[in-house]
């Protein structure tokens, strides 16, 4: 059974995902479709393109992926499909793929030129449907567009290094469910830049002289469960996509707080690691 993901900033309110459901179904009601996010930030683009990164492997090859962010057609946001690491991908051309295809390359990329409707509303629901049914059949890419061999091209999210090369300084890209603030600097960068230097991890006024490989390496378990205390302890954490990432343990808004509120970080805001 072919399988079509949705990734969009519609919300779970309005009638628009839902709506897309229902056009996937009509075009054949033996595809799977699989929610991976209706909660995008609006517009977000690299918080759409971290979302789908870090989703799209664990589904098979051959799985189409519709990315419904910033997807009006216009004489700067023309659509694409492309096949990317055995997958496709069908969106706008909007900065979002060539986020991703900064450390895999895109295998075939094609501009698509067979709009239906012009409607802006519509777009999802009508042009990215109808190309992801056509792939979901094992369609190719040359029937729905034209090869291109660029994309737009975007802000890169590679973090920056100083000349001295004892900084890197990067930004947060992502604030997940439970307010852990993911920045845009990973283990294998920091790494490369590190080589084996004692070094500090700083956002805002707070300091880490050390990252977690997992949430619970913050708690001592040779001290009674009792005494222990951890609820609310702020720490710097590889996350399992890799990235850096500021964490609260245990982290609750209602209670203990979360890295977010508690550091008063959010989306864009500098993370910096100082080497010494």
């Amino acid at each position: 059974m072919a399988i079509i993901t949705l990734t969009t900033d519609f919300g779970e309110k309005d009638h628009f995902a839902g709506a897309v459901k229902g056009a996937i179904y009509s075009e054949s009601e033996d595809f799977k479709i699989v929610d991976i996010s209706h909660s995008v930030s609006p517009f977000n683009i690299p918080e759409a393109a971290y979302i789908v990164q870090n989703s799209y492997m664990s589904f098979p090859k051959g799985t189409v992926h519709i990315i419904g962010i910033d997807g009006e057609l216009h004489p700067e946001n023309r659509h694409i499909a492309v096949k990317l690491d055995g997958h496709y991908f069908v969106c706008a051309d909007n900065g979002i793929i060539s986020i991703m295809t900064e450390e895999i390359a895109p295998e075939k990329m094609v501009e698509i030129n067979i709009h239906g409707s012009s409607l802006p509303e519509t777009t999802t629901l009508d042009t990215f449907v109808k190309v992801a049914c056509h792939l979901a059949r094992g369609g190719t890419l040359e029937v729905i567009g034209k090869a291109i061999d660029s994309l737009k091209p975007t802000k890169s999210m590679l973090p920056f290094v100083n000349d001295e090369q004892n900084q890197i300084i990067g930004s947060v890209i992502y604030v997940d469910n439970y307010g852990n603030v993911v920045s845009n600097i990973r283990k294998k960068f920091f790494e490369s830049v590190q080589k084996g230097r004692s070094y500090e991890v700083q956002a805002r006024s707070y300091k880490f002289d050390r990252v977690l490989s997992k949430y619970s390496d913050i708690v001592d378990f040779d001290v009674p469960e009792a005494s222990r205390n951890v609820e609310g302890k702020k720490m710097a954490i590889f996350n399992t996509s890799g990235h850096l990432e500021i964490a609260v343990y245990k982290s609750d808004n209602a209670t203990v707080g979360s890295a977010s509120k508690l550091l008063g970080l959010q989306l864009r805001d500098t993370i910096s690691v100082n080497f010494v």
